[in-house]
């Protein structure tokens, strides 16, 4: 079946865009400082993978784009929150994201960090406005979608990645491969499991359902991470939108550094391979998600 891709995720793109400049706080209703940081750094482009993977997940249960709509903003606010913080000095220290300057270089260390916090506590508020929406029968699946997205971004998923990835750049831990796999588990994993199980969860997909999506995210998450480190040895800094060579510069544990470059690439291969399998039970319905992971391998940012 042929399926354009690009024709995809550009449409996606352009709805997602869209919902997120109306749903972002006003200036007029907010601090105009934060207001404004929040919005450069969320409307500043991006791929906005994670959130078209929620509305992917929902339309291979059956539900339609615009019920996942809030979730999938809420999504991309969490995403572009991690990203704030990520860039800051005291974290990865870098000046671009996106082909920008990052949101501290424009409007200081201390504005990034509220707006980097007024996008995660916005993205539950956009949530909990979920039911009202697109009319969840009971409040049963809103719950578990709020939970789910919040434990992957706390101390159970994208904060310990994050600490730990931390603690491994300054030599604290011991480099390994369960410590790489424990890391990009829960930084990268933990966020695309949230972004497909929350969608799937908007058009009340059931238990069977969910175990095959939550296993695509899991192989979407490896696959994406490892490509990831892949470019930041092979691409060049205007195709990323970011500095490449960051990883080595700041002693970072990748795939590459552990298995080699070419090794890595069969890897990602095999869990393109091992993503598409798990969505199978959904045949046509699968084909975004399908294109979507395959995607990840040919990307070049």
């Amino acid at each position: 079946m042929n399926f354009d891709i690009k024709a995809y995720l550009q449409e996606k793109q352009e709805l997602i865009n869209e919902h997120l400049d109306k749903c972002l706080p006003i200036e007029g209703d907010y601090p105009k400082e934060v207001a404004e940081a929040m919005r450069y750094s969320l409307l500043a482009g991006g791929k906005r993978l994670r959130p078209i993977l929620t509305i992917a997940a929902c339309e291979a249960i059956g539900g339609k784009a615009q019920d996942a709509m809030k979730v999938a903003c809420a999504i991309e606010c969490i995403q572009t929150y991690s990203l704030i913080h990520d860039d800051l000095p005291a974290m990865d220290d870098d000046d671009y994201r996106r082909g920008k300057p990052t949101c501290h270089k424009v409007y200081g260390e201390a504005m990034a960090i509220l707006a980097g916090d007024g996008l995660l506590t916005y993205a539950f508020e956009l949530l909990a406005d979920t039911s009202e929406h697109n009319g969840l029968d009971n409040n049963k699946n809103l719950i578990r979608i709020i939970r789910e997205v919040a434990m992957s971004v706390g101390i159970k998923g994208m904060i310990a990645g994050q600490v730990v990835d931390m603690l491994s750049e300054k030599g604290q831990r011991e480099k390994s491969i369960e410590l790489l796999e424990y890391i990009h588990k829960n930084k990268t994993s933990a966020l695309f499991k949230a972004s497909i199980k929350s969608g799937a969860l908007v058009a009340g997909a059931n238990d069977a359902e969910l175990a095959a999506l939550d296993a695509y995210a899991h192989h979407f998450g490896l696959a994406f991470q490892i490509t990831d480190d892949i470019l930041d040895i092979e691409s060049t800094s205007s195709e990323l939108g970011k500095p490449v060579g960051s990883d080595a510069k700041n002693q970072k544990l990748t795939y590459p550094l552990l298995y080699g470059l070419e090794k890595s690439k069969e890897m990602a291969v095999d869990n393109v391979d091992a993503a598409v399998d798990s969505v199978s039970m959904f045949g046509d319905k699968a084909v975004p998600l399908v294109s979507l992971v395959k995607y990840v391998l040919t990307r070049s940012n």
